[in-house]
């Protein structure tokens, strides 16, 4: 894969004004670049969801958006607690969100199924104690 752009979004802990913004700005690049319709819509969910992931559970992290000819990667990282269990993390309506993020409306547990159900193909490599490292790769032309 030949990376031909690549941005990169700092999200902060605890941020609820904020969250959304990577994936405006990214929504807002991918146009630009013409990227097409479908893979930016699904772009924006994998990457909504991913902000408050980091937000909501990891007290923050990076978002990365590599863009080639026939693809889009997104990464996202954190160093917050891990997921213990990510089959348990992938099922709808699981989540470690708490009780006052719930109170605020988020936490239902679809962040992971949703990046999963956007994205062409899912990575999450995670480690107790250290952090989480969620790659998402959508093709522009889903075969």
């Amino acid at each position: 894969m030949t990376e031909v752009y690549v941005e990169e979004y700092v999200v902060k802990g605890d941020s609820f004004l904020e969250v959304g913004e990577a994936s405006t700005k990214l929504k807002g690049t991918l146009k630009m670049l013409g990227i097409p319709s479908d893979v930016t819509r699904r772009a924006s969910v994998v990457v909504y969801e991913a902000e408050m992931n980091v937000m909501i559970h990891a007290g923050g992290g990076v978002i990365k958006a590599s863009i080639s000819s026939d693809s889009l990667v997104i990464e996202a990282v954190d160093h917050g607690p891990g997921i213990a269990d990510i089959d348990l993390a992938m099922q709808e309506g699981y989540s470690t969100a708490s009780d006052r993020i719930r109170e605020l409306g988020f936490g239902a547990g679809m962040g992971l199924p949703n990046i999963k159900r956007n994205s062409d193909e899912l990575d999450i490599e995670t480690a107790l104690g250290e952090g989480t490292t969620l790659r998402a790769t959508l093709r522009f032309e889903r075969g």
